[in-house]
């Protein structure tokens, strides 16, 4: 997998806000619903406007070669009559338009209040990769976004370091993670799925690779999955230990640390490096041994171990599930 394959798939999802599962027009919780069909009734609007335009164009067009007609008072009226209209119906439309926007669209997107959601999630920006803590519970993870189908999730969003910016296009709008400063989004998913998410604020290097995964599952799913991420990981091995846990947490061993990702249940998560990679154990060798190869510029360093070791600390990374 050369670099280019990891950068230019991202990147191009981030700009185009389309394409695979990233599908701003493919609505899948009703506040993006709502963004939806803004986005169509402007530009059904935008399309009847044009057509009128390019039609009173080629009006003009086929009577270019005609004599003038005497300016009877009838047809200053009928000048009259088309002046009004075009000028007109577009303040007429734009003030429906923002008036439907203002009060409905941007409400129904707008920032749950504080103890209105069932659930509560704090999604914590870094270059480059997103920090995922879970209300009351203990359960942490990186990158992925567990949440019960049909339910209102209060997601609070700031950062560690630069502004970024969490979209997810199929559940809602963008909100920018701002330091120092916490903002507040709802997500509801109406059905089961994996909806991907980006940063879309420039943020470094990685910005492109700077993704996240909404999981949406029915709730005795989703609340297994939570108690069994909130339990801690066994006892590790000496090499993570040494060469890992000043930058890693695993709850339940004496790595505390906060540099990256907490590692507690890495082993169930889909992806490594926010999206970047499936996690397979072909591409949790590769990002192991070289991650700035994979990921140019991230924190993890280049660990200078024999064979044996690199084997057995991925066997160890393997077991944390």
């Amino acid at each position: 997998m050369t670099r280019a394959t990891l950068l230019v798939p991202p990147l191009v999802l981030a700009l185009a806000g389309c394409g695979g599962n990233q599908n701003t027009l493919n609505p899948a919780g009703h506040p993006e619903r709502s963004i939806t069909q803004l986005f169509w009734v402007m530009f059904g609007v935008a399309i009847v406007g044009f057509g009128l335009i390019m039609f009173l164009l080629f009006l003009g067009w086929v009577r270019r070669e005609q004599p003038n007609l005497p300016g009877g008072r009838g047809e200053r009226t009928a000048v009259q009559i088309v002046l009004g209209f075009g000028v007109a119906l577009p303040i007429v439309l734009l003030i429906a338009l923002f008036i439907w926007s203002d009060f409905f669209v941007m409400r129904s997107t707008a920032a749950p209040a504080k103890g209105s959601t069932a659930l509560t999630i704090k999604v914590i920006g870094h270059q480059w990769w997103w920090e995922v803590r879970y209300g009351n519970s203990t359960a942490v993870t990186a990158n992925e976004i567990h949440i019960p189908v049909g339910t209102r999730v209060g997601v609070v969003l700031t950062t560690v370091d630069v502004i970024h910016s969490f979209w997810v296009p199929e559940l809602n709008r963008k909100v920018d993670t701002i330091p120092g400063t916490e903002n507040r989004l709802l997500l509801i998913a109406d059905h089961p799925g994996v909806y991907r998410g980006q940063c879309a604020e420039f943020c470094g290097l990685q910005h492109a690779n700077m993704a996240v995964e909404v999981i949406a599952e029915p709730k005795p799913q989703f609340d297994a999955w939570l108690a069994h991420n909130a339990r801690p990981a066994a006892r590790g091995n000496t090499l993570f230990a040494q060469n890992c846990s000043g930058c890693h947490e695993i709850r339940g061993t004496p790595a505390r640390a906060d540099v990256g990702p907490d590692l507690t249940h890495f082993a169930s998560r889909r992806t490594i490096a926010a999206v970047t990679l499936p996690n397979t154990p072909q591409n949790l060798r590769e990002w192991l041994r070289d991650p700035q190869h994979v990921k140019p510029g991230n924190r993890m360093p280049n660990l200078e171990l024999g064979n044996a070791d690199w084997t057995a600390l991925q066997r160890y990374v393997e077991s944390l599930r």
